[in-house]
This record gives C-alpha cells, structure tokens and sequence, in this order.
C-alpha cells in the first residue's frame, strides 16, 4: 500500500469553503475509488489555514485513477485558486496496518 501525506496552505478567508469542497473529493476517493483506503481531511490546530490530507492507496495506479476522477477534478478547479505558496507531499509505504488491514477497513469507510 501507498499512503501519501499532502500539506496545503490556504488563503485567509477560504479556510471554511477549502474544508467543505474537500468534503467532494474524500467521499468520491473513500465510496466510488476501490483502491482509496484512507482519506483524511485535518486542519492544523495551531494555523487554521493550513491543512493536511492523509491517503492511502492500493498502488501507484490507484492513485493515478484518483487525480482522473470526476470528483477529484471538480475539487482541484474549486479550490485550486485558494492554494497559498506549493502544495507539499510526501510519499510512503504503509506498514501497519498490513495490506490485508487495509483491504479489511475498507467497508468501515463507507458508514460515517
């Protein structure tokens, strides 16, 4: 599994209208993408500006097929004019859960 950690800086004003559009976006990855695992919105406690974006992915084509999809397009045009500075993100390899943890959480993500 790949998970990715994203860290975005947001406009002040937009923190609110940032936090809602992505809402789109982590439940088309999390129902309609059957290699997301994991997405998490977190907005940084010390700055409210600044959030950070927790994904898990079956695999490099997982991911591919979420920057693909419509829901994923649709937040990138809305809020793309609020990003501040760059969009930072950092690559890994999950460990724990294993793979088939992941695969096995999968149903949970769909009931919130």
């Amino acid at each position: 599994m790949i998970s990715i950690f994203v860290t975005i800086r947001i406009k002040d004003g937009f923190a609110d209208q940032f936090r809602e559009a992505s809402f789109g976006d982590a439940h088309g990855a999390t129902r309609e993408e059957p290699g997301c695992f994991r997405f998490d919105i977190l907005q940084n406690a010390e700055d409210s500006n600044l959030f950070h974006l927790y994904e898990v992915y079956a695999d490099e084509a997982a991911i591919d097929a979420h920057r693909e999809a419509p829901h994923y397009k649709a937040w990138r045009s809305t809020v793309e004019p609020w990003f501040e500075g760059n969009i930072e993100r950092v690559a890994m390899t999950t460990i724990f859960p294993s793979e088939d943890g992941w695969r096995n959480q999968k149903p949970h993500l769909l009931n919130w």
